[in-house]
């Protein structure tokens, strides 16, 4: 692009609003005609607009007309390259306000595609958050050290570091973070828990923030939840057929305890929420317990849980009970009162779908029953447990052949378009164990994970490092990747 036709997209950028535009369905595109720019119209855009426009911006507009639906594709678009191209480095920020400017609260309704402050630090905030969307995080850390502070963000399940920000500007970063999420900026010696929500375009994104004292001051971690994420199905997970088929098979019975087991980012919600979306919920009555609530479900009752006012996992499962159930979906069992009542639920005519955090399949057995749950219980209750993990997607643009003798698949090399760390998203590896009459007596002997393991294999269970040598030949992932994330599994 010239630079006259730079400063005309320039000209438009600051001058009309996103907002603007998303209300009109209007928005400016490069053109092939005399003109070189065309405005994006659809058929009921008013005139009034159109000239307006025309007026504001000085310079000559081809008018072409699209639906509604692409044009907000390509508002989306247009601001957000635009929204690249003004972002300064960090470094050039001065700590030139007070703490006081910070102080402005966020608005939900602000769209960090044109959302430029007139304070330099709330400016650098938006500008982060902004990037760790663009870039899909699903963490930012701010991270305090002693001569700067480091800000990191967890991309494709692995941290990286992205920029540093002066000792100067720690604190008043620090404490936009806290205003963002309503937190008290004046308690620095307990941790904190707060929550936004921004908009990046059309998309509406969750922040969880979570404040910790440090020794070189305040740590805050942000997570991020795009709630306009599409959901997947069961069959874009990545499961094999044999494994997809009795999955789907479990899922569909009338009663029992289904666990999803894997350490926290494993993909354990997703995996629920695409089983869920599989149910027929027009004719049974699906509820859930969420902390926090990641997607919207048709046709499903969802509940957040909410610690400060009472509100547990194991008192709404109570209150739910009450509510005439056929499908329950209990977002953790972290305690015994959860996990006899998850059963007990399981064992009265409902089933109930819940997760924990266990290495493999066989060890969720022995987790339960650590939590107190008697093993005939156990064994009367509990239909299948699925271990997942993620593992990263090698980038198609850079991948090379092993040249390891004896080995087989890809390496990661790394390329512009994957940052320069050789994957590019991920997929899941799966380990399902069905219980049938021999693991379930098994279980009310009290036996062991190995035990229970050993008889799953036999009965044909694939084990997760199985499960990725199987990605690592379809060229999906690498051998390391796999040992990365299933190194625990397999000790």
């Amino acid at each position: 692009m010239c630079e006259i036709e730079s400063m005309i997209d320039d000209h438009f950028f600051q001058t009309i609003t996103i907002d603007y535009c998303r209300r009109h369905f209007v928005c400016l595109v490069e053109s092939d005609s005399e003109a070189k720019w065309a405005l994006v119209t659809c058929a009921d855009t008013p005139r009034v607009v159109i000239d307006a426009i025309r007026r504001c911006v000085r310079f000559p507009l081809e008018i072409i007309s699209s639906n509604r639906e692409q044009i907000i594709k390509e508002i989306d678009r247009f601001y957000e390259r635009k929204q690249n191209e003004v972002n300064a480095p960090a470094q050039n920020v001065k700590s030139t306000e007070t703490i006081q400017a910070t102080l402005v609260p966020i608005d939900a309704e602000n769209d960090l595609l044109q959302d430029q402050s007139d304070s330099p630090v709330i400016e650098l905030v938006n500008r982060i958050l902004f990037n760790a969307v663009q870039q899909q995080a699903s963490d930012i850390h701010f991270q305090p050290r002693e001569h700067a502070m480091v800000v990191r963000m967890r991309m494709d399940g692995v941290l990286f570091d992205v920029q540093e920000i002066g000792k100067d500007l720690q604190e008043e970063v620090l404490t936009r973070m806290k205003v963002a999420g309503r937190m008290d900026i004046a308690e620095k010696r307990l941790p904190q828990d707060g929550r936004a929500t921004v908009h990046v375009g059309s998309r509406v994104i969750d922040l969880r923030i979570a404040s910790m004292p440090s020794s070189h001051g305040e740590r805050i971690v942000v997570r991020l939840l795009d709630k306009s994420a599409r959901m997947y199905s069961l069959v874009e997970l990545g499961m094999d057929p044999l494994s997809l088929q009795r999955f789907r098979n479990a899922i569909s019975i009338e009663h029992g305890l289904i666990l999803v087991t894997g350490p926290t980012g494993s993909g354990k919600s997703t995996t629920l929420y695409a089983a869920l979306k599989e149910l027929d919920t027009d004719e049974r009555n699906a509820v859930t317990l969420e902390d926090p609530i990641e997607y919207q479900l048709d046709g499903v009752s969802q509940t957040q849980i909410n610690l400060k006012k009472g509100m547990t996992f194991a008192s709404g499962l109570r209150s739910i009970l009450r509510q005439d159930p056929d499908i329950i979906m209990v977002g953790e069992i972290r305690d015994a009162e959860t996990a006899m009542m998850a059963v007990q639920a399981a064992l009265t005519g409902h089933l109930v779908f819940s997760t924990l955090h266990t290495n493999d399949a066989a060890s969720a057995v022995t987790r339960m029953m650590d939590l107190g749950i008697e093993p005939y219980l156990l064994a009367s209750s509990l239909v299948g447990v699925l271990a997942q993990r993620l593992v990263r997607r090698v980038c198609p643009s850079c991948r090379s052949a092993s040249t390891d003798e004896g080995s087989f698949g890809y390496v990661a090399l790394g390329c512009p378009a994957c940052r320069q760390t050789g994957y590019k998203g991920r997929l899941g590896i799966y380990e399902l164990m069905i219980v049938d009459e021999t693991l379930r007596g098994l279980i009310t002997r009290h036996s062991h994970a190995s035990e229970l393991r050993g008889e799953a294999v036999r009965q044909g269970m694939q084990l997760l490092k199985e499960s990725g040598d199987i990605k690592i030949r379809e060229g999906l992932t690498t051998y390391e990747e796999v040992q990365r994330v299933t190194m625990r599994a397999s000790m």
